[in-house]
């Protein structure tokens, strides 16, 4: 009798293969909560049954995120020494043998021990995720690699560590915990971040209020960003889908285009929106020096208002707005009523009917806004 079943597989283990899926939490500035929360979610999968393992966890000493890590099995950190110091690294080759469902890995930008197989963490968290295996992890906005500079800007701090930008755009969810400036404060002031010998260092430094605010916005701008790319390069029932508001102005050689655009403006700021102003210019017709001077201002005028200006000769209009607004992704449109005599609206076809039935099908709101003759 054959005894070829004693040395068969046990298929239990054998993983159809898939790219692991990985998800980032993201913060301003260390202590906003970003272990605490990614905890909370895996003991809420281990209750579902999902297979869940820390990787690598780092406390820096807060008591909430130790407690909060009982309960979840823990891979043993590989222990190296060096010059007779002992150093411990996430130990990858171990996650990859254990297997688990789901692992979690602190701290993405960490740069990996010298003599270590890849230099930093993130790259180890590449490997895990090529062997089909998801991945929780967590890091703070000035790692990124192209804010960097800006960063030294705002906070006088260069950060050593950093990853790639492509990391959050690859990434399958990014999840920003966000807390207010004032909060973040009041837990560094309790001791809940740092010990107590550098809470008055760390207030007077990178945890100014300032600091915060400005690493607070950039960490919200950042991923609003990157799910609007998303959004922008997908489509739902065939539209774009636009996630942040986007006015454009429609200015001409009327003096009144002026005061359309402050209303344009105000409307840009009520709606946290991004402003854009367009002027299309007749190819054939040049302008006087009074009409340039005139567009000018309006130029100068968007720009103090932080909007981009778009100068474009053609002969239709109409059209031409249309297709500057499918392609920035506009979802206001800002024009003044018509100018025209009423017999020129009656021979040749109101502007605004023509340019109602030209984005009929964008999504986008027409404001007809009343000015001063």
């Amino acid at each position: 009798m054959s005894n070829s079943s004693t040395i068969s597989p046990d298929i239990s283990y054998i993983r159809p293969y898939r790219r692991g899926k990985h998800k980032i939490f993201i913060g301003m500035a260390p202590g906003v909560g970003k272990t605490y929360r990614m905890l909370e979610e895996a003991h809420q999968l281990k209750q579902d049954g999902i297979d869940v393992v820390i990787g690598i966890l780092e406390t820096h000493g807060r008591k909430e995120t130790a407690q909060k890590s009982i309960g979840l099995e823990v891979i043993k950190r590989k222990v190296s020494i060096r010059e007779n110091v002992t150093l411990e690294e996430m130990d990858t080759d171990a996650i990859l043998q254990r297997s688990p469902q789901l692992v979690l890995i602190d701290e993405l930008a960490h740069t990996n021990v010298p003599g270590s197989q890849r230099e930093k963490r993130y790259q180890d968290v590449e490997v895990i995720l090529a062997a089909g295996i998801d991945v929780y992890s967590t890091v703070n906005i000035q790692h990124l690699e192209s804010l960097n500079d800006l960063v030294a800007r705002i906070t006088g701090v260069v950060v050593r560590e950093r990853i790639p930008d492509r990391l959050l755009d690859e990434a399958d969810a990014v999840v920003v915990i966000d807390v207010t400036p004032e909060t973040l404060e009041e837990r560094l002031r309790e001791g809940k971040i740092y010990a107590s010998e550098k809470i008055e260092q760390s207030l007077k430094n990178f945890f100014q209020r300032r600091n915060l605010i400005a690493l607070r916005e950039l960490a919200l701008r950042e991923v609003a960003d990157t799910v609007e790319e998303e959004a922008n390069t997908s489509t739902l029932e065939g539209q774009n889908c636009n996630v942040h508001e986007r006015v454009l102005v429609c200015v001409s050689t009327y003096p009144n285009s002026v005061q359309l655009l402050r209303r344009g403006a105000r409307i840009a700021n009520y709606m946290n929106a991004r402003l854009y102003t367009i002027f299309v210019a007749n190819p054939e017709r040049f302008l006087t020096k009074k009409e340039s001077l005139h567009i000018d201002t309006c130029e100068k005028l968007c720009k103090e208002f932080g909007g981009e200006f778009l100068h474009i000769k053609s002969h239709n209009i109409a059209q031409e707005i249309a297709q500057v607004a499918a392609r920035y992704h506009i979802t206001q449109i800002v024009i003044g009523e018509s100018q025209q005599p009423r017999w020129k609206r009656w021979f040749k076809g109101s502007f605004t009917q023509r340019l109602v039935d030209l984005i009929r099908h964008q999504n986008i709101d027409l404001h007809i806004i009343a000015t001063e003759k």
